[in-house]
């Protein structure tokens, strides 16, 4: 956990950089002067600054010096470059890495074979502190190390401690699905506004209802299919539209797109 001494630097101001530093000040895990972020535009930045308090720095070696441990929070194609600009400075400390389909050896590889890494794959509902992450520990992250990923990332959302070969399918189903069920949404909405429903009405209706099945879900505990039971009545509306669904394979499609975005992400990771 976070000491009254440590600092903490995101190499990158994004908006999942932002998410992430505003959960961890909510959460209480650091103060805004033990928290540092650097990216060569000079708009995220103030953005970052705006929305944490926090101090902002263009230069990735000036976080390096100052931080304890970094939150590597840049697109793939930048990581070595990066990696080499803070390597000295970071050759044993910790870095978590949040850029999609990097491995943990590559992380390793641009640090020091014995640097402090842990990979995580987050999601974007992190930027309203509900998203979902796993993490994967290098071979020299401790558990100290761990204790704190999983602080930082509980900050925002459900975190899990997963083997890195199971991170490409944390991508498939977590990482990619929200937009899985934002064309859900979608889709729903339209056909509302078939039935006749105004469409501002339709889309708040079906938001609402996937919000408040994913919450029924959490908090009861309850195995989806046995809830899905509950509000199937025999020979009522709801089993009429499951038929429908089931004749479509919309079951199998969702699987299959699980499947698919899962092989994508282990065929990046190996580029």
């Amino acid at each position: 956990m976070a000491n009254l001494n440590q600092k903490i630097g995101f190499l990158g101001a994004g908006k999942m950089a932002t998410a992430l530093a505003r959960g961890i000040l909510e959460a209480g895990l650091f103060r805004a002067d033990q928290l540092f972020a650097s990216d060569v535009d000079e708009g995220q930045r103030k953005r970052f600054e705006k929305e944490t308090g926090a101090k902002t720095m263009e230069r990735n070696e000036d976080i390096a010096a100052a931080c304890d441990l970094a939150i590597l929070a840049v697109k793939p194609n930048h990581v070595i470059e990066v990696l080499a600009s803070i390597r000295q400075p970071f050759a044993h400390r910790l870095l978590i890495s949040i850029a999609a389909g990097v491995s943990i050896s590559a992380l390793e590889k641009g640090l020091d074979e014995k640097a402090r890494v842990i990979r995580v794959m987050p999601n974007t509902p992190a930027l309203v502190r509900c998203g979902a992450s796993a993490c994967a520990a290098g071979q020299c992250a401790t558990d100290a190390d761990l204790a704190l990923c999983d602080a930082i990332f509980g900050a925002v959302g459900l975190s899990f401690r997963l083997p890195e070969n199971m991170l490409d399918a944390v991508t498939g189903l977590s990482g990619s699905g929200p937009a899985y069920v934002f064309l859900m949404l979608e889709a729903l909405s339209d056909g509302g506004v078939e039935m006749g429903l105004p469409r501002d009405v339709s889309t708040r209706l079906a938001i609402q209802t996937v919000y408040g099945a994913a919450k029924l879900a959490l908090e009861t505990g309850k195995h989806p299919g046995e809830l899905r039971e509950m509000v199937t009545s025999p020979g009522g509306t709801t089993i009429e539209a499951l038929q429908v669904l089931e004749r479509k394979g919309v079951r199998a499609a969702f699987k299959d797109a699980v499947r698919a975005a899962t092989e994508k992400s282990r065929l990046l990771g190996k580029k």
